[in-house]
């Protein structure tokens, strides 16, 4: 479980993009595993597994709340904080900028776009979360970062 924390948590983030919500069902997803844990196929990865009860409590919880976003502009910068202790005024902006960016994808681009980009998983393991044909996953991918690309080009 622990190994499965972080990513757990900011696979929540990326679908919700509220902190206190993604730490919630985050944490509701572990004890549904838990509680469901004779289900596991143990010729599966157990994040693969996990990821479907975590995306699913997360979808459920975007649906009712009809999809009311208040974000939180500060758990998407804490994803891209730069480690310089001299960060810069530019640099916030910048950071402020991408988050917002990120917050208007929908929560199906914006999982996609964390899940390769933040979390680095590979083309074939979000094929498989995502229980999508990894060509639609580099397909998807590509679509996402155009129009994540246009957005900041718009702020900017």
């Amino acid at each position: 479980m622990k190994q499965n924390m972080k990513p757990a948590y900011f696979s929540a983030l990326s679908i919700l993009g509220q902190h206190d919500e993604a730490m919630d069902v985050s944490q509701e997803a572990f004890i549904r595993a838990y509680n469901y844990f004779d289900k596991y196929d143990r010729n599966k990865k157990f994040f693969t597994w996990y990821y479907k009860i975590l995306k699913n409590l997360c979808l459920n919880r975007i649906r009712d709340t009809k999809n009311k976003r208040e974000s939180d502009l500060e758990s998407f910068s804490n994803l891209l904080s730069i480690e310089s202790a001299e960060e810069t005024y530019i640099n916030e902006e910048l950071k402020n900028k991408v988050s917002e960016a990120l917050l208007d994808l929908k929560p199906e681009e914006r999982e996609i776009l964390i899940l390769r980009e933040f979390e680095n998983f590979s083309y074939k393991d979000i094929a498989e979360l995502l229980n999508i044909p990894e060509g639609s996953v580099m397909s998807k991918l590509f679509y996402t970062r155009k129009k994540l690309s246009k957005k900041l080009t718009s702020k900017m």
